[in-house]
């Protein structure tokens, strides 16, 4: 008997915590997973006494469901994906949708859409945020794909979203093929980045300032209390805050080698393919891989050393220009990612609504903070704004805490305590504010070595020119200015 109104492959918590969610707000629940026994084990726990229903082969959950057809997959991204979808294909008729609710690549999705599509089948893939928490109580979701699935899903995906202050749900349409998954990709990228600022913080504020981590943890529990109010400085204070039974502090012990899904680095690729200057991230990636080199770290330690002598900082001065430096670095994290946005939305015909994107990472997602309403109020005034530092309420926010941030990343540098990311942040924003900057020198070098030709700020742009610097080079020039 067809009696389920959507079928969730694959058990691990995410998706166990997602059915649950799905179950409190009145849907049922068909599941499967690939080690059946694993089936069985939920049912006689975690979803002991509701309205779940367990199955034990792909055939039996297609069986439960109600047409049309609704599929979720919470899977391994990559080629488990693709073998479950081939699966499921004979199982399905026309007019069914296959949902991708995993960490995947936008390209494969953009792939499955059209494979799918030509089965006569529908396909969304979409992000999902909010860890394990999120999709127990309300995730944010980012659904892209096939846009005919989206009446059939709509319901289900904002009901069990995470809601803002006026119920509005942390989940819209984003956009065809892959623009789901590309969102929920550069969601990642800037958790990446928004991450290495808060630990570059912590570490001045640990090494230059002496502070205890109760110390640290009430300044972040008093900055969560204004205009640094997220979800990442919230359990920011927790962790620093934390004492096991041994009254030992966690914190202290771990091994300063940061692990990584892949899709902060998807971002960063995606970034140097589209030219699109995403440098906080992309340092925030690096960040990473330099934490993996522990040992070479270590042996480097006993060898290389920095400045003799450490600044003289004071310490409630420093305090104000550290939340300064890391709001302003975390605007330039958004603006970056929004930039990326702009170039994907434009390259693929997503027609991305940017204020509706920020709409869904108000609440439920691991980014999830205060400004991101400002953010849409900034694109719902302006639809076309070219970047969220031209917009009034950013360009302000950024002027006013500027002086604090170039204190702290001179001060940084000065004590030779590496912020890859705010450093990187604000070298992006020295650069984006200058009319003119010394690309032109590069330019000079490419044609002199290569005769790449160049353009000349007093002569219409669409006029090439070329220097024989050498007076022995030629007046052959490359065909290839790419500029």
């Amino acid at each position: 008997m067809s009696q389920a109104d959507i079928g969730l492959i694959g058990l691990a918590v995410m998706g166990q915590n997602l059915v649950l969610n799905m179950n409190d707000h009145g849907f049922t629940v068909a599941v499967y997973n690939r080690t059946t026994s694993k089936v069985d084990r939920f049912l006689e726990n975690e979803a002991k006494g509701t309205a779940v229903i367990g199955t034990h082969s792909l055939e039996e959950l297609v069986g439960k469901l109600k047409r049309p057809r609704r599929v979720m997959m919470m899977i391994k991204a990559g080629g488990a994906i693709d073998k479950v979808i081939e699966q499921l294909i004979p199982l399905l008729e026309e007019g069914d949708i296959i949902i991708d609710g995993g960490n995947s690549n936008y390209q494969d999705s953009i792939r499955r859409t059209e494979f799918v599509e030509s089965k006569g089948l529908h396909f969304i893939g979409s992000g999902i945020s909010g860890g394990e928490e999120g999709a127990r109580f309300g995730p944010s979701i980012m659904p892209g794909g096939s846009v005919a699935a989206w009446p059939h899903v709509k319901d289900i995906f904002q009901g069990v979203a995470a809601k803002v202050e006026d119920g509005t749900p942390c989940c819209d349409w984003v956009g065809p093929d892959g623009a789901g998954h590309f969102v929920k990709m550069v969601h990642n990228g800037i958790e990446y980045g928004d991450m290495q600022l808060i630990s570059e913080v912590y570490h001045l504020m640990k090494s230059l300032l002496g502070m205890s981590n109760q110390e640290m943890s009430d300044v972040f529990t008093e900055w969560n209390k204004g205009k640094l109010d997220s979800y990442l400085i919230e359990i920011t204070k927790d962790i620093l805050a934390y004492v096991d039974e041994d009254g030992q502090a966690p914190i202290d012990y771990i091994l300063d080698s940061a692990g990584q899904k892949g899709t902060g680095k998807w971002t960063a690729v995606n970034a140097l393919e589209q030219g699109i200057p995403l440098t906080l991230i992309s340092e925030a990636v690096f960040s990473r891989f330099l934490s993996a080199l522990k040992e070479e770290r270590v042996i480097a330690s006993e060898s290389l050393v920095g400045p003799a002598e450490l600044p003289t900082v004071d310490k409630e001065s420093f305090l104000n220009d550290l939340r300064d430096a890391l709001y302003a670095a975390k605007i330039i994290s958004y603006a970056q990612g929004f930039m990326l946005l702009r170039e994907a939305s434009n390259d693929n015909n997503w027609n991305l609504n940017y204020g509706s994107v920020a709409l869904m990472w108000r609440e439920g997602c691991i980014i999830r903070s205060a400004f991101l309403g400002n953010i849409k109020e900034a694109y719902d005034k302006d639809a076309g704004l070219l970047n969220l530092l031209l917009d009034d309420y950013f360009k302000t926010a950024v002027h006013d805490a500027q002086a604090g941030w170039r204190r702290v990343v001179a001060t940084a540098v000065s004590a030779g305590v590496p912020v890859p990311a705010l450093g990187a942040a604000l070298s992006f924003f020295d650069g984006y504010r200058h009319a003119r900057v010394p690309a032109n020198m590069i330019q000079a070098q490419r044609d002199y070595f290569g005769a790449h030709t160049y353009r000349r700020i007093d002569r219409p742009q669409d006029e090439i020119f070329h220097t024989n610097w050498t007076g022995e080079g030629g007046s052959v020039t490359s065909t290839n200015y790419d500029a």
